[in-house]
């Protein structure tokens, strides 16, 4: 689709110069002799870019400039002006202008200059139009889930664990990660004489501490290779995006606490604030324990499952960094025969 550029400039012959060489390289021109003229002209054609004098009879370029961005604030709008006039150019920079040329100007500057204001344009438009439509579907998918959890009485345990099953199907998990890392997570909280309450708390939380990956693009969350910073930045968001959705149920309150730390670490160097100790809640300090013994003895797309030897290794090293000592010496006091009866499998 051929972009629109309308070109206000006083002088016929700027106007016909820009407007001919612009036609050449296959955009649509309009043009206006005045500021009036230019709204006129907006007002029943839609363009791409807006390429302005500064000083004009009557109303000045600013004066366009600021108007247009009231009316379009993603228009693209390039000024011209003298020489003399560059303290006006900066201010039209401050009002929103995306560059200025100055006369003499050369027409391969222009359209070089044009050619990169419209692309920009049309990359703007596209990363708007995207985070609306995912904002939105991020609205659309919370306000489902917050409905239907809202409405679980009885039967509300079935449909959790149906709504993680799916959740761990779109990572491609084997088995379900979710339950396992639930079992384990109340298996180790009776070990610590958790009260009955706080270990429903704790099993709601253990299931359902991935949720926030609904928010989540598939182009970041299945992605083969390595996350990249603004990725990560993304990824790490989905704490923050569980409590969001589960906060404003009643029974899921407490589990809400949990799922938002559970990717805090004992020393103060997890996401997304920092919790240090005893900060953290009790079931994310459970949590982030069975969770590295389910992730080191399942298989994953880039490994097999590693022996279960690496996963005591693993949290021996990092017991007072990562993990709460006391409950890592506790899940270390607990024979392997028990861990793997809870989680239904033989470890290597």
């Amino acid at each position: 689709m051929k972009e629109h550029i309308l070109i206000v400039d006083d002088e016929e012959m700027i106007r016909d110069l820009l407007s001919s060489a612009l036609v050449q390289e296959d955009y649509i021109c309009h043009q206006a002799a005045n500021v009036d003229e230019a709204f006129v002209i907006l007002g029943v054609q839609p363009v791409d870019l807006v390429i302005s004098d500064i000083m004009m009879p009557g109303r000045s370029g600013v004066e366009l400039l600021r108007d247009l961005k009231k009316l379009d604030p993603d228009i693209a709008v390039l000024m011209i002006t003298g020489l003399s006039d560059m303290t006006t150019a900066i201010e039209c920079i401050h009002l929103g202008a995306d560059d200025y040329i100055s006369k003499p100007f050369g027409i391969s500057r222009v359209l070089l200059t044009v050619k990169n204001l419209i692309e920009r344009r049309c990359l703007a438009i596209e990363k708007k139009n995207y985070q609306i439509s995912l904002e939105s579907k991020v609205m659309e998918q919370t306000s489902q889930i917050r409905k239907t959890m809202g409405e679980i009485s009885i039967a509300y345990d079935h449909t959790l664990t149906a709504l993680v099953k799916a959740l761990d199907a779109r990572e491609s998990e084997i088995g379900s990660h979710s339950e396992r890392v639930m079992n384990f997570a109340s298996f180790l909280g009776a070990k610590l004489g958790m009260a009955e309450k706080e270990l429903q708390d704790l099993a709601k939380g253990a299931l359902l501490h991935d949720i926030g990956k609904i928010g989540i693009s598939d182009n970041i969350l299945l992605k083969l290779g390595n996350l990249d910073d603004n990725e990560w930045a993304e990824m790490r968001k989905h704490p923050q995006i569980g409590y969001d959705i589960l906060s404003e149920i009643d029974f899921l309150k407490t589990p809400a606490e949990i799922i938002l730390s559970h990717h805090e670490r004992f020393d103060g160097t997890g996401y997304p604030k920092q919790l240090r100790g005893e900060q953290i809640p009790i079931g994310s300090r459970i949590f982030t324990v069975v969770d590295t013994l389910d992730a080191m003895t399942s298989d994953r797309p880039y490994r097999k499952a590693l022996p279960f030897a690496m996963v005591t290794s693993e949290i021996l090293k990092y017991r007072g960094t990562q993990f709460d000592p006391a409950i890592a010496d506790l899940f270390l006091s607990v024979p392997r025969k028990q861990w793997e009866d809870c989680a239904g499998k033989f470890f290597i």
